[in-house]
């Protein structure tokens, strides 16, 4: 068995896209390692692949007792995780629920609009005549907009969930005592929409989500706002937000990746996942699991009520499952990467944000066929928020 003595502070040290070499020594020499994050307990941390899938799937291992304890986080304040912080059944009736109103049908006609939208930012990027920023341009502008007309959100009302979102994600609410103040804000918007949808029914996602019914059963305003609210917007903005301006700096400092993407467009969808893999959207292992019993992971007996943290972008560099893991290969034919989780927990909105990044990617290197850097890379400035990772600012000349 190992008995890591050494707890490292954590996160590791972070660059731009890069992943800490930390990670692949432990993954190698002591795959469960001992972490202490700002704020929290002591926690473990999983760095191989199939340590990360078995915390993740491991009915011995409970998201669900985390909340009210002194769990691993980056942030001061503990806040509720709302569905993340469930377990099987309660855990596993809300996603049958939401499954009957986030369809592949409702996306695959989203997906029109999605490009529609796309083509509008960047035209206006052009027209501006440049050098223009993805961040503000179209990371932030884009998502915002789709989730918001996802969920039925008034058009005149968006800005302000742009607010929410980028304060209930950044670094700020780790060093200032406005996260509650945010969160309190959605919430009673959300119920106001959710109220609003109860008396007026209409066909977008929220409304289908108070509709929503199995056998009887649906979900309360509780449900719906956390769902709504916390869960659907902030996890659905922030996560493109992040990705999109770190996967178009990764192709831009790498003109051999952006010369094939623009050879081979079909590429597209295995391109996405591939920079999914490699590229790091969030800034640490977040979310611990808690053994209910003793529970051998790998070599290592995690003890009862010990948390466990998932490191997933060292997950997905793994040479036991992953052909040379540290090279972007655009056409990895075999991609099993965790970024968006697995099991139970994974990412609800995963095939939503897989759409927006495709079809925003092919927008991009369509209208701007000679797009490069308006700084040198080492001048592009990195934020390391209390979940994603991503560019201040990324900056474009065509």
């Amino acid at each position: 068995m190992n008995e890591p003595r050494t707890v490292r502070p954590y996160p590791f040290d972070m660059k731009d896209i890069s992943v800490s070499p930390l990670y692949a020594k432990l993954r190698a020499d002591e795959p469960m390692s001992r972490v202490q994050l700002p704020y929290g307990e002591v926690s473990w941390l999983a760095t191989r692949h199939a340590d990360c899938k078995q915390v993740m799937t491991d009915p011995r291992f409970s998201r669900a007792i985390a909340q009210g304890l002194d769990q691993p986080r980056m942030r001061r304040q503990s806040v509720g995780d709302g569905i993340m912080g469930m377990d099987p059944p309660d855990h596993t009736r809300l996603r049958r629920l939401v499954a009957k109103a986030f369809t592949a049908r409702r996306m695959n006609q989203m997906r029109d609009e999605v490009r529609g939208l796309a083509g509008r930012l960047v035209d206006d990027m052009l027209a501006g005549g440049g050098p223009a920023d993805v961040v503000e341009d179209l990371a932030r502008l884009l998502p915002v907009n789709v989730i918001c007309d996802l969920l039925g959100v008034p058009f005149e009302d968006r800005h302000v969930f742009r607010r929410w979102t980028e304060g209930v994600t950044n670094d700020e609410t780790a060093k200032d005592d406005v996260l509650f103040d945010i969160g309190g804000e959605l919430d009673a918007y959300m119920a106001d929409l959710v109220a609003l949808r109860r008396r007026e029914p209409t066909d977008d996602l929220l409304g289908a989500l108070v509709y929503a019914r199995d056998n009887g059963d649906k979900l309360t305003d509780t449900e719906l706002i956390a769902l709504a609210g916390a869960g659907l917007l902030t996890g659905g903005v922030e996560t493109v937000a992040s990705a999109l301006p770190s996967f178009v700096y990764t192709l831009l400092t790498r003109p051999e990746l952006m010369t094939r993407l623009r050879a081979e467009p079909e590429l597209m969808p295995t391109a996405v996942e591939e920079l999914l893999r490699y590229v790091p959207i969030n800034t640490a292992a977040m979310f611990a699991r808690y053994a209910l019993e003793d529970v051998w992971v790998g070599d290592t007996l995690v003890r009862t009520g010990e948390p466990v943290l998932a490191a997933l972008h060292a997950a997905n560099r793994d040479p036991e499952v992953f052909e040379d893991p540290e090279e972007i290969d655009l056409a990895r034919a075999q991609n099993p990467h965790l970024t968006f989780g697995h099991g139970p927990h994974h990412c609800i909105g995963a095939q939503l944000a897989r759409m927006e990044l495709q079809e925003s990617l092919t927008v991009l290197l369509a209208k701007m066929p000679r797009m490069r850097l308006a700084d040198a890379p080492e001048d592009v400035e990195w934020k390391f928020g209390v979940i994603v990772r991503g560019p201040s600012a990324l900056r474009i000349t065509w």
